[in-house]
C-alpha cells in the first residue's frame, strides 16, 4: 500500500485581485501558511500561469515551479477544466460558455473548441515542463440537454455521441501520451462524462487509451445518489486524481436530485466545507489507500454557506487527519511463527 500525499488546495477559488489572492507567490504563501504542502494551478487565470508561455519555454516552466517551492509547496497539477469544457459544447450553450474562452471568440463556437484543443496540448507540455504527471480537466458535453429521455431520443443519438466526443479527444489524449501525463476527467454534472457508466462509453470509444483517466470528487456523487465507495471499488485503477469535497444532499416533499431551479443555499444538494457535509471521507481514505493511491488529496472548496477562508482554514488539518500512513507491517505479525514449508504441510495433513 502507499500513503496518499497531501493537504493540497486547488486555487481557483480563492483568486482575487486583491492580496493575497491576487498572485501565484501571495497565494502561495499564504496557503503554506495555513499547513497546505501542495497546489493545484487553473491554467486558465494569467494571475497565476501563462499556459502557453509554459509550453513553449522550459525556463518560464521553471519559475512557477520555483515561486511554487519558494512558498514550501508543490504544484500538484494544472487545470483546464474551462478549456475542456470548450472541447465539446452543444450550440444551445454556446453563449452561456462565452465567458470561458477568449472575448474575440465571443458567439464562435468552432473557434472556442479550435482554441480549447490548443490549450489542452499546451497543458501536456506545460505539465511535462514541470514534472507533473496528472492533469485535470472537464470532458465537455454534447449530450447534456438530453440527460433525461424526454422526449424520447432518437435511436442512435448516444452511440453517435460518443464517438463524436472521442474522436475530439482522442488527439488530444495522443498529446498527453506523447509526454507521459494522464488525462484525469472530473466525472460532473453538466458534462457528459459525469457517473461510471458514462465514463465506460467513452473508455470504449478510445479505446481503453490508458491517458483516459478519473479525477474522483465524491460530491457530485453524493448529488447523483450514486455509491460512491463502490465507485472506488470498480475503478481504482483509472482514479489518479482525487478532489477532497463535501456535500450533502436533503431531499424534500417539495425537491429532489433536480433541485426545483433554486439557488445553491436553498438546493436539496448542495456543496459543503470539509466535515459540514455527508461524505465519508474516512472510507474514501480508507479505500483509496486500500488500492494504492498515492497521487494527492486535494480541498477543492465549494460551499453554500460558509466563508473560503474559513474552509481554507479548516481544510489543511481535516486531510491532514484523513490521510492514512501506511502500514508495512500486518497487526497480528506478533502471533506468527515465519515461514516453514514443512510445518506448513503438516498442518494440511500432506
Amino acid at each position: 500500500m502507499k500513503t496518499i500525499k497531501g493537504p493540497a488546495i486547488f486555487l481557483a477559488q480563492f483568486i482575487d485581485d486583491t492580496e493575497p489572492f491576487n498572485n501565484l507567490k501571495n497565494i502561495c504563501n499564504y496557503m503554506a501558511d495555513l499547513g497546505y504542502a501542495g497546489v493545484q494551478i487553473p491554467s486558465w487565470d494569467a494571475r497565476m500561469i501563462d499556459l502557453q508561455k509554459a509550453a513553449e519555454s522550459k525556463t518560464y516552466a521553471d519559475e512557477i515551479k520555483g515561486t511554487v517551492e519558494e512558498a514550501g509547496l508543490q504544484i500538484t497539477e494544472l487545470s483546464t477544466h474551462l478549456q475542456g469544457q470548450l472541447v465539446a459544447v452543444h450550440p444551445a450553450y454556446n453563449e452561456l460558455f462565452d465567458g470561458f474562452a477568449p472575448d474575440n471568440l465571443k458567439g464562435n463556437l468552432q473557434g472556442k473548441t479550435e482554441w480549447a484543443v490548443q490549450q489542452l496540448k499546451y497543458a501536456a507540455k506545460a505539465s511535462h515542463n514541470m514534472g507533473l504527471t496528472a492533469h485535470a480537466t472537464f470532458s465537455g458535453a454534447l449530450m447534456w440537454h438530453t440527460v433525461y429521455p424526454w422526449p424520447q431520443r432518437p435511436a442512435g443519438l448516444v452511440e453517435t455521441g460518443f464517438t463524436e466526443l472521442a474522436k475530439r479527444w482522442t488527439p488530444i489524449l495522443d498529446e498527453f501520451d506523447n509526454y507521459g501525463v494522464d488525462v484525469c476527467y472530473e466525472l460532473h454534472p453538466g458534462e457528459d462524462l459525469h457517473d461510471g457508466v458514462t465514463f465506460e462509453m467513452f473508455l470504449d470509444k478510445v479505446n481503453n487509451h490508458k491517458r483516459a483517466n478519473i479525477l474522483y470528487d465524491p460530491s457530485h456523487f453524493v448529488l447523483q445518489c450514486l455509491d460512491y465507495l463502490q465507485f472506488i471499488d470498480f475503478y481504482h485503477e483509472r482514479i489518479k486524481m482525487f478532489h477532497v469535497k463535501d456535500a450533502e444532499f436533503n431531499p424534500t416533499g417539495k425537491q429532489g436530485v433536480y433541485g426545483g431551479y433554486q439557488g445553491w443555499v436553498e438546493r436539496a444538494g448542495r456543496f459543503r466545507s470539509l466535515g459540514d457535509g455527508q461524505v465519508d471521507f474516512s472510507g474514501i481514505f480508507s479505500k483509496l489507500s486500500q488500492y494504492d493511491y498515492d497521487g494527492w488529496a486535494v480541498l477543492e472548496w465549494e460551499c453554500a454557506i460558509k466563508h473560503p477562508e474559513q474552509g481554507a482554514a479548516e481544510g489543511a488539518p481535516f486531510i491532514a487527519s484523513h490521510i492514512i500512513n501506511v502500514t508495512e507491517k500486518a497487526f497480528d505479525d506478533f502471533a506468527g511463527r515465519g515461514a516453514d514449508e514443512e510445518f506448513n504441510k503438516r498442518i494440511l495433513g500432506i
